[in-house]
């Protein structure tokens, strides 16, 4: 090969080398522009207050700002069939929770979705134990007093919850299966919304996330009666559980968490994941969000196997729990 020969092939592989880098760039390391947390209720919940908790922190890990987004709607459910069809490649990313993910399969026949075969679990942000609480006018002081109260006058006490086929929704139920207190639900777009009408005295009161009604609570607007957790707060030890309040084995709480449609590649998986096990792990998150009352997931349930083995046990306490509710398909 001659001097002239071997300098124009230089010069030739030189010249493509721009665009062969300009091709690998564009493909681009995940992610490379921001990415959309679809949040399925309206402002001011338990999974509004967790998204805008853990947003910044997965924003810090992956590089790129996590947007918040409200999309409210029977229960959960319209966000979650949206995301399903939305393409895999984890810049949409939904807020998954009771309603969306193991409630509404439950009780609702004809989704649009398959939570199990249309997302893929990414991991768990917390669990938020839900409180029965009333508006501070109610002459009640306990539960018992409360389910008297509500015998005594059938059809007058009516109490919110996020919305229906919510895990708060599904909680007053199995309250009601639980002590015949006849209590009437009336729904609302999320724990957000129903407050102002708590704390109106609008409605008698709400089953809802300790992280809605807690600052409510310590303020005088309302008075939480009991909270059904298996053991009592740290946050707020002066609470009884419901089990100590007279209602034997009742527990309910919300759970918060990320999923993806399902066929995420494994890069992306991973990515997403480790984001939410750093916001899991970030002190200042930790802070808020256990201020509110949550419980924060394990390291395990913060990672894909681990949140989708939570979702496979709450699926089945959600089906249980639906049953002696008297919730069917329909």
């Amino acid at each position: 090969m001659t001097f002239t020969s071997t300098r124009r092939a230089m010069l030739t592989a030189l010249a493509a080398t721009p665009i062969l880098s300009k091709s690998l760039s564009a493909q681009g390391a995940f992610p490379d522009k921001p990415i959309r947390l679809i949040v399925p209720f309206a402002p001011g919940g338990n999974s509004d207050l967790t998204a805008r908790a853990c947003a910044p922190a997965m924003s810090a890990k992956l590089g790129q700002p996590v947007v918040v987004e409200n999309r409210a709607g029977a229960g959960g459910s319209v966000a979650a069939q949206q995301v399903a069809r939305m393409r895999a490649d984890g810049y949409t990313i939904l807020l998954g929770s009771n309603g969306p993910l193991t409630i509404n399969p439950t009780v609702q026949a004809n989704l649009g979705y398959d939570p199990l075969r249309d997302f893929m679990p990414i991991g768990l942000f917390v669990r938020t134990p839900m409180v029965i609480a009333v508006h501070r006018s109610l002459p009640v002081r306990t539960v018992a007093e409360l389910v008297a109260h509500s015998k005594a006058n059938p059809g007058r006490l009516g109490f919110g919850s996020s919305g229906i086929a919510s895990a708060a929704h599904l909680s007053l139920e199995m309250f009601n299966a639980a002590t015949g207190a006849g209590i009437t639900h009336i729904p609302y777009g999320s724990g957000g919304a129903l407050t102002p009408d708590l704390v109106s005295g609008t409605i008698s009161g709400a089953i809802t996330e300790i992280s809605t009604a807690l600052p409510l609570h310590r303020e005088g607007a309302v008075r939480i009666l009991a909270v059904a957790a298996a053991d009592r707060l740290p946050q707020a030890p002066e609470l009884p559980t419901a089990n100590e309040a007279g209602v034997a084995g009742y527990q309910a709480a919300a759970f918060v968490g990320i999923v993806a449609p399902t066929g995420l590649p494994e890069p992306v998986a991973k990515a997403l994941g480790e984001a939410v096990a750093a916001a899991v792990a970030d002190p200042a998150v930790r802070t808020r969000l256990e201020g509110m009352g949550s419980l924060m997931a394990s390291g395990a349930e913060a990672s894909p196997p681990g949140f989708a083995a939570f979702l496979q046990r709450e699926t089945a306490w959600t089906r249980a729990a639906a049953e002696r509710a008297g919730l069917r398909q329909g």
